[in-house]
């Protein structure tokens, strides 16, 4: 095994386009494969402020630029952008959250990262569709983004108020199309007196 020093390691990081990884995506890119010494390497960095912890076994390189969508879909794979984040991300809603909404086949699941929440809503396997690559990181396309939320909102989970929502501009031929494959009638009936 060949030995790096932090210089080697920031340098190999910056080269690569390396902002987020585990810590087995470090061993194997650093050929360390004894666990001991790759916790050591690891918490040298983080004493240094190189690396940070986010949460167990997954780190960000503090000199690469953070971006807290990026970081949703680092923390739990597989997920998307959706609900309130990605509905003011589209300016759909009006103010920003003050959380990361995510969703995920996953359990549901909030991770605390100060200052903010990343937050994780389990949806079904058959839903997990209409999201696209923006800049690096997966969101849901506006149109799934709002019938994420009023899907949500139909089984108790969301609050609805009209009032808050921008709806001039969802692509409604779109929106329809995307509400028959949700095959509810619950939203199918909210859609028909939002709209």
């Amino acid at each position: 095994m060949e030995s790096f020093s932090a210089t080697d390691i920031i340098k190999i990081l910056k080269e690569k386009n390396i902002t987020y990884f585990s810590l087995s995506d470090f061993g194997r890119l650093f050929s360390i494969k004894n666990q001991n010494t790759l916790y050591k390497k690891i918490q040298r960095l983080e004493k240094e402020n190189l690396v940070k912890k986010l949460i167990k076994g997954k780190y960000l390189f503090l000199l690469s630029p953070e971006n807290d969508y990026l970081t949703a879909n680092f923390l739990c794979q597989p997920s998307y952008i959706s609900l309130e984040t990605a509905l003011s991300f589209y300016a759909v809603i009006t103010g920003f959250p003050h959380k990361i909404t995510s969703l995920t086949i996953k359990k549901s699941r909030t991770f605390r990262i100060s200052p903010k929440d990343f937050v994780y809503s389990h949806i079904n396997r058959d839903l997990y569709w209409g999201y696209e690559k923006n800049d690096e990181f997966l969101i849901a396309d506006k149109e799934k983004a709002f019938l994420d939320y009023l899907y949500f909102f139909s089984k108790g989970l969301r609050s609805f108020h009209a009032d808050e929502f921008d709806f001039s501009g969802l692509n409604f031929k779109k929106l329809h199309t995307y509400e028959k494959r949700f095959s509810s009638s619950k939203l199918s009936h909210l859609i028909k007196n939002i709209l």
